[in-house]
């Protein structure tokens, strides 16, 4: 599929506006937090792993609440020195293990805050392996299961970790990256360039693209990571293309009581 916008129709749907984010860690920090949180309806929070340690979850989560966003656990594999992204040979058992722990681990920090442990996110490598690797999805979707059979998956479409879930009897929400060159409808996830990125408004393009487009029509959230360059300019870029095309946006779960502005309709 061509990333370019094409001439199909595009009908307006509700979708969700993630964000990968929480990843510091001591005295390392990354990503623009603060600027992303305003503009997305869901978070995926770090959780020690890959990234993360126990005061930035803790006030990742803060923050998400505060702005009425939902908080997903962002579980990756234990390799800080490749922040998660280096592919590395796990056992279905260790992957059981590592979603359940981090999962437990970021859940002390919602029920503190008040706020439910909304959505699974793999990152990284675990990401790409789970999607290709359908004992390691079975692996991450009996850890959900035994963690909360309620908590929604997400992945990228036509996956492994896709049919799993489903398999599963778990919620799956499919996953689109604006902030990644695609190829053929496939995402390149690693080994990108800024050129292959472009400006702020090629992110709403690509989403303008991913809209029209039946290899993504069940595409149920739109990523942006807090650590791509200019983050906040890219997620501007992508809520105005999604307003100006007429779809609303909000979490797959909502955390809270819906705040008297709806997120997706106040913002610029």
């Amino acid at each position: 599929m061509s990333v370019a916008v094409g001439p199909a129709p595009v009908t307006p749907r509700t979708l969700d506006l993630n964000c990968d984010l929480g990843e510091s860690f001591g005295v390392y920090r990354y990503g623009a937090d603060e600027a992303v949180m305003p503009l997305v309806t869901s978070a995926n929070v770090a959780c020690g792993a890959h990234a993360g340690d126990p005061a930035t979850m803790r006030t990742s989560v803060e923050l998400a609440a505060r702005h009425g966003v939902a908080v997903g656990a962002h579980v990756g594999l234990p390799d800080r020195e490749g922040f998660g992204r280096r592919m590395i040979a796990v056992t279905a058992q260790q992957v059981y293990d590592l979603c359940l722990a981090q999962m437990g681990t970021l859940s002390a920090f919602t029920r503190a805050a008040g706020v439910p442990l909304a959505h699974l996110k793999l990152h990284g490598a675990l990401y790409m392996m789970a999607m290709d690797d359908s004992e390691l999805a079975d692996a991450v979707c009996r850890a959900v299961r035994a963690f909360d059979a309620g908590l929604p998956v997400f992945t990228l479409p036509s996956s492994a970790l896709a049919a799993s879930a489903a398999a599963h009897g778990l919620e799956v929400v499919e996953e689109f990256f604006a902030d990644r060159p695609y190829r053929d409808a496939t995402v390149m996830m690693f080994g990108w360039t800024p050129e292959d990125l472009g400006p702020p408004a090629a992110a709403g393009d690509r989403v303008e693209a991913m809209l029209a487009a039946p290899a993504f029509a069940s595409v149920g959230t739109v990523c942006v990571h807090s650590d791509t360059p200019d983050a906040p300019a890219l997620l501007r870029a992508v809520r105005a293309r999604l307003r100006r095309l007429g779809c609303d946006l909000r979490s797959s779960r909502r955390p809270m009581a819906e705040p008297a502005h709806p997120i997706g309709r106040t913002t610029p």
